[in-house]
This record gives structure tokens, C-alpha cells and sequence, in this order.
């Protein structure tokens, strides 16, 4: 890794999720959730960003939309089921990045709103293009991810370190 070379960070909402008769946590995704979740992981795939580490929640949606969405990428990262991903808050999702070793250059982080939308919302101190315009239009809906570039190290990031490089969702 180049010193010079920006970390990048994929904020990604799992997919529309069925509310059949179980526990938050246990919901699975809907038809519409999985068509999406592949959508996406194809979109992904296309950024060209080369992603080293997947931090995903416990929750069955999740692990299902990041099954799915990285089944379309060339290569699979290294993957870790986190807890305390599930029901956080943005600061515990900084929290939670700040523990990444610094070998790993581009992080996916799969979870939940409104923490992942909250994330998305305050790292960015500037934006590229009308990145942040388009998240701001379209909210963050189901299936949604935000790419974000910064420098330094994982240790350092913070609210406006970092800068919004690109948005997509789903259309509807």
C-alpha cells in the first residue's frame, strides 16, 4: 500500500428485508431484497475497488445481502461477523472501524439504519461530484451504499476526515 494511496470505505444497507413472525434479528430477506442485493454487489464489482475486509452484521439480512451481493465480485475479501454492528449507532460503528489493522486498505461495512445512514452522513467533510446531493435526494434506502476515501489510519477516523466519492440505491 502507497502511503500517498486513499483508504476507501463501502457504507452498504442490507436489502429490503420480509417481516414474517420472527425476532428482528432472524428477518430474512424478501424476493425483492435478494434481487437487489445481487444489483448491487454487481455495482460494486464494477466501482473496481478491490475490497480487503467485510465487516457485516449478525443479522440474517445482512449476512444474507453480503452473500449474495459478493458472490458477483472477481475477488472475495476476508470476511468477520460483527455484533455490535447490529442496532449501532454511528459513533459505535466509528467505534468499531477504529479497530481495523491498518493492513487493510478498502472496507465494506454491511448493516443497518439508521447508523449506516448516520455514518454516511457525518464522515464526509467534502464530496465529489453530486455525490452527496443524490444520497441527500434519495435518502438511504434499502440495498443503498456510499463509497467514502480518506487518509491516514483507521485509528484516525472521525466525523469529516473523509470524503464522499460515490452513491448508488436501488431505483424503485
Amino acid at each position: 500500500m502507497s502511503v500517498a494511496e486513499p483508504r476507501r470505505i463501502v457504507l452498504f444497507r442490507h436489502a429490503k428485508a420480509d417481516w414474517p413472525q420472527v425476532t428482528d434479528h432472524e428477518r430474512p430477506l424478501a424476493e425483492r431484497g435478494r434481487m437487489d442485493a445481487a444489483v448491487a454487489g454487481r455495482k460494486l464489482a464494477d466501482s473496481g475497488i478491490s475490497l480487503d475486509l467485510a465487516l457485516c452484521s449478525t443479522a440474517t439480512r445482512t449476512r444474507e445481502t453480503w452473500k449474495l451481493a459478493v458472490h458477483e465480485f472477481p475477488h472475495r475479501p476476508k470476511t468477520v461477523y460483527e455484533e455490535r454492528i447490529y442496532d449501532a449507532s454511528p459513533g459505535e460503528l466509528i467505534a468499531v472501524m477504529n479497530e481495523i489493522p491498518d493492513d487493510a486498505q478498502n472496507v465494506v461495512l454491511i448493516g443497518h439504519n439508521p447508523g449506516v445512514q448516520g455514518l454516511a452522513e457525518i464522515l464526509p467533510g467534502s464530496a465529489e461530484g453530486d455525490a452527496r446531493e443524490r444520497m441527500s435526494r434519495r435518502g438511504f434506502p434499502a440495498a443503498a451504499f456510499a463509497v467514502l476515501s480518506f487518509d491516514g489510519s483507521w485509528k484516525g477516523l472521525e466525523p469529516g476526515v473523509a470524503a464522499l466519492t460515490d452513491y448508488w440505491a436501488p431505483s424503485d
